[in-house]
This record gives structure tokens, sequence and C-alpha cells, in this order.
């Protein structure tokens, strides 16, 4: 590093750079392929963090606390609660993906904070998610009462539709259940 030069924060590269486009508009590599919803696992990084109710609601594989198996999806959703131990355990987690500990072939995809009571996030709460929507994307689902009583249907929340749009369960569920309950 030259003297007096300021040394800029340290980047993550979502996905290989090899998949990067070779030219404006087109991908290198082959014909088109027909787009398909891509499947999620949700890993939860504590217990108790929703990923059985957000694989009902949005679809995917629920892993608990487990890495996603053989034939599960790859692509990995981090959940937590937005309580301090919620969110020290994400931390936890993204580093495990930041130093290449995370098992071979698992896609670190966006984090999914759900909300551990009705309201605002308090003020030290929110600080603290502010370092990790800098590394990664965020996806925040806000109380539903109904959830926490059993009542799984209907349509995601309104404030969760960014979510809803990324696991396609905007579509999956406006006519059906039986898409968004499959693992």
């Amino acid at each position: 590093m030259r003297p007096g030069v300021r040394q800029g924060p340290e980047i993550w590269i979502r996905r290989p750079v090899a998949d990067a486009p070779a030219e404006p508009g087109g991908w290198e590599g082959g014909p088109e392929r027909p787009v398909t919803p891509r499947r999620f696992s949700w890993l939860a990084t504590h217990g108790g963090a929703g990923t059985t109710t957000l694989a009902a609601v949005y679809g995917g594989h629920d892993c608990g606390r487990a890495w996603p198996g053989p034939g599960e999806p790859e692509s990995v959703l981090l959940v937590a609660r937005t309580h301090a131990a919620g969110l020290d355990a994400v931390v936890r987690a993204l580093e495990v993906f930041r130093r290449g500990e995370a098992p071979a072939g698992l896609d670190l995809d966006a984090v999914v904070l759900v909300a551990d009571a009705p309201g605002r996030l308090p003020r030290r709460l929110a600080q603290r998610v502010k370092p990790i929507e800098s590394v990664i994307d965020v996806y925040r689902v806000p109380w539903v009462e109904a959830w926490r009583l059993g009542d799984l249907g209907g349509a995601p929340p309104r404030e969760s539709e960014p979510l809803a749009r990324l696991t396609g369960a905007g579509t999956a569920r406006a006519g059906t259940r039986s898409a968004a309950t499959t693992p």
C-alpha cells in the first residue's frame, strides 16, 4: 500500500467472476435456458428463528439448524430473529461463509430477519442490522400475530413483498397452498 492512500473496505463477490457477462446483454457459454423458480434452503442461525414457518409460507426447504444435505437446495437464506442473540447468531453464520468454512457448493443468497416482537425495532438493535446490510441483502419479515396462532394461510405480509418476489411466493400462493408447503 502506498503511503497516504486509504485502503477501501473488503468487498464480497456474490458469484464466481467466471459467471460474469462476457459482453453487455448476453451471457457466455451456451443457449438460453428457460427461467425456473429458484429453490431455497432456510437455515436457522439459532433455535426459534422461524425457518419452519417461513418454509410453509414462502416455500423452499426447512433445514432447521443443519446444513442442506445432498439433493436439497444449495441456495441458502440465513434466518434470525431481530433480538440481540439472533443478530449475534447471524453475524457468526456470516463469518462461517466469509471464511469459507461452510460446506462446499452452498450459495449464500441473503439474510432474513424475522421480527421478534410487534412494533418498531429499538434503535440499538436497528444499528446492529446496518453492518449486516452492508455485506449482504437483508429481507425483513414483520411480526404476524396469525402465524403465532398457527394460521399460515393467506398471502405473505405486504411488508415482506421483496422476499415474496425472491422466493416466488407471491405467485405460488395466489391460487394454492400446496406449492408453498412443499419442502
